[in-house]
């Protein structure tokens, strides 16, 4: 997978960690820690994606 396909691929992840973040905050009762949860399972799971 060339660079710009990584990049490309990151920035497709970039649109459901704010909107995602937005929802997550909102349904959790406005808990950062259940948005950071979110957040970090988004990184592992692009990170996992981009590495293969």
């Amino acid at each position: 997978m060339s660079i710009s396909r990584k990049l490309g691929t990151l920035v497709v992840f970039g649109v459901p960690a704010i909107v995602g973040g937005g929802i997550v905050y909102a349904l959790s009762g406005h808990s950062y820690a259940a948005v950071s949860v979110f957040e970090a399972l988004l990184i592992l799971t692009a990170g996992a994606w981009v590495s293969s």
